[in-house]
């Protein structure tokens, strides 16, 4: 078993590390053991009481062997293999699980997104979209009841296929979705951030969103309601630079309310695999993103302006959140001083960082 594989395995299970705080803890060390060996003692000054729990090594052999036994694998972020177009995210999931042919996240893909309180219109059209888009591309979904199942089943008949779960690789669900699930493992790709034995809850379907964001190289959306999951995966995906795509619907039914407002926001209107591709010649694909590359590594801060930057940053932190150059600008601190201070905070429990580079805090005012 790798060390390496251990090491980025362990940090990404390390409580209060997620997946911005894993990319800045590489930045600053020159790899995983050195990141936890340092971990404790930035916790510590960061105001935390008692250090975040590491995994033991063999809590994290077993957790690696099981996903073999199962003939998974994990990949890992800024290494061979992890998917290029994902890690343009800036809080890309700093440890994948992948069930099936892997090579194939590496290929520029479509995501098909919808309700899964679908009308039956809406399911065939997903299906057939799926299905004569796949010849050319890979089709990327979250494997959810209605629109969803129906893009995979499409995408099944004619080509392959990535579905991304909110759960562990061995929890299937819906769970009427797990033959779904094996077929698409065998013919296609089958990912999670989730470690096995973790059954979806409300908050993991927002992470699930944001890889097939970042998966594909341009979103159709078949049906959403209005403030629905759907919609946030088209917002994730307008951010990080893809093609939106949105097929028409009534305005009597409220499964069309959410793709007819994206119509007016500037999606093209979809009624067509045609009309897909002849929208997607101009996008950059995710197969000619750069490939992932360890992260530079950031000097340590001089100490005085360390100690000067632990006083002046939490109050200025809020829970309505501040841009690391709005902190810069009002304390005249460096900017490597400042995400240094941010990364204990963050360890200690004490603040959070998000896309965008904004930091909120997560104390009490």
């Amino acid at each position: 078993m790798a060390e390496s594989a251990l090491g980025f395995l362990r940090l990404a299970r390390t409580e209060s590390v997620g997946p911005i705080t894993y990319r800045r803890l590489l930045q600053r060390f020159d790899d995983p053991a050195a990141a936890l060996d340092a971990l404790p003692g930035l916790a510590l000054a960061g105001g935390r009481v008692t250090p975040p729990r590491i995994p033991p090594t063999a809590e994290i052999e077993r957790e690696i062997a099981a996903l073999r036994k199962i003939g998974g694998r994990f990949l890992f972020l800024g290494q061979p293999g992890y998917p290029p177009a994902l890690a343009e995210l800036p809080d890309a999931p700093a440890a994948l699980a992948v069930l099936g042919d892997v090579a194939l996240l590496s290929d520029a893909g479509i995501g098909i997104v919808g309700a899964r309180n679908a009308s039956l219109n809406g399911m065939r059209l997903a299906e057939l979209l799926a299905a004569e888009l796949a010849v050319h591309l890979p089709i990327i979904s979250g494997l959810a009841r209605g629109i969803d199942s129906a893009a995979h089943q499409g995408a099944l008949r004619a080509g392959r296929t990535i579905a991304v779960i909110a759960g562990g690789l061995d929890v299937p669900y819906p769970p009427e979705n797990a033959d779904l699930q094996r077929r698409i493992a065998q013919g296609g790709v089958v990912v999670a951030e989730a470690p096995l034995g973790t059954a979806p809850l409300g908050r993991h379907f927002p992470k699930r969103n944001r890889i097939i964001a970042g998966l594909c190289q341009g979103l159709v959306v078949i049906e959403a309601a209005a403030r629905s999951g759907t919609l946030l995966t088209a917002r994730l995906a307008a951010e990080a630079g893809r093609e939106i795509f949105a097929v028409p619907g009534s305005p009597l039914d409220p499964r069309s309310a959410g793709g007819n407002d994206l119509l007016r926001q500037g999606a093209h209107l979809t009624e067509t695999a045609q009309d897909v591709l002849a929208n997607l010649r101009a996008t950059p694909s995710p197969a000619g993103f750069a490939a992932p590359k360890p992260p530079p590594i950031i000097a340590t801060p001089d100490p005085q302006e360390l100690a000067r930057a632990r006083a002046a940053i939490p109050p200025l932190l809020s829970r309505e959140g501040a841009r690391v150059d709005e902190i810069a600008r009002r304390c005249q601190l460096s900017i490597p001083a400042i995400r240094a201070v941010i990364l204990e905070l963050e360890l200690a429990g004490r603040a959070e960082s998000l896309p965008g580079d904004r930091i909120i805090s997560l104390e009490d005012p």
